[in-house]
């Protein structure tokens, strides 16, 4: 019931706000969303809003934009993850809700030249030519694993922790790969789930891989960063844990991502199309 309450809370002050301010509100899911999306909009003709909660700041935006829709509430756009949506059949849907082209915002960040810019602030070339690595599809082939037991656990309600796993104990320090057994067991531990067989999940495993989905859907871009990290530390790299830890990266990540990158994506296109559906409102300034 609190939850509701607060739902309403967080759509009525943008009911209030609509009596002092006539331009768009856009819903996004934390403040690094907002951070990095401020860069692209006009704020003169856009408000970006953060909406935060349980069950997740996901599901609140998606809530939130429901109940102003209900009202016919005119100008608002919701931009949110797109986590395994694209992968399943049952998600909401509205023509004010965009998703992300890729699982999430740090996934765009690396499937774009912004990390071949950071690798080459922070990578060894000559281990990476030694080792004869393609960064960016060690990093997925690597996250794929992380991400479908992920999705696993989601779609069967396991409630496994993912928060906090030491990567560093399940992956070769020299080729990045992972050791699928162990992370079971890790995600086992974290989570008290003690009943759960290592074979069953093994074998689920086992499955999803075998359809081959795109892994930019897959992958959890913090999982990719956390590996990234590891590698920077090893055979990517000679750097400190201090130098190359995950949020740091993933700062520097959004720091090396240009304009030009979000120009190719789809999510611009869609907000170009939402702009010419519901004009006069608009998100992106007319020079871009």
């Amino acid at each position: 019931m609190r939850d509701l309450l607060s739902v309403d809370r967080d759509a009525n002050k943008i009911r209030l706000l609509r009596s002092t301010y006539s331009g768009t509100f856009v819903l996004v899911e934390g403040d690094s969303d907002k951070t990095f999306y401020n860069r692209f909009v006009d704020e003169l003709a856009c408000k970006l809003i953060v909406v935060s909660g349980k069950p997740s700041s996901k599901q609140r935006v998606i809530e939130v934009l429901e109940i102003l829709e209900k009202s016919n509430f005119q100008g608002i756009l919701a931009i949110v993850d797109a986590d395994f949506d694209r992968l399943e059949t049952s998600t909401f849907s509205s023509p004010n809700l965009l998703r992300i082209d890729t699982h999430d915002l740090e996934t765009m960040l690396i499937s774009s030249p912004a990390l071949n810019k950071v690798i080459a602030e922070f990578g060894s070339e000559e281990k990476i030519t030694k080792f004869n690595l393609d960064v960016r599809s060690v990093l997925l082939e690597t996250g794929r694993s992380v991400g479908y037991l992920l999705w696993i656990s989601r779609c069967s309600q396991l409630n496994l922790t993912f928060d906090g796993i030491k990567f560093s104990k399940l992956i070769d320090e020299k080729t990045l790969q992972i050791d699928e057994l162990k992370l079971i067991q890790e995600l086992k531990n974290k989570s008290q789930a003690y009943s759960l067989k290592d074979e069953e999940l093994q074998q689920q495993l086992k499955i999803k891989k075998s359809k081959n989905h795109d892994p930019w859907q897959v992958c959890c871009g913090h999982h990719l960063v956390e590996i990234l990290s590891f590698g920077l530390r090893g055979v990517l790299g000679t750097n400190k844990a201090t130098d190359v830890e995950p949020n740091s990266l993933e700062r520097n990540l959004r720091l090396a991502y240009e304009e030009i990158y979000f120009f190719e994506t789809q999510l611009y296109s869609d907000i170009r199309t939402w702009e010419t559906n519901n004009h006069p409102f608009r998100v992106l300034p007319n020079n871009i």
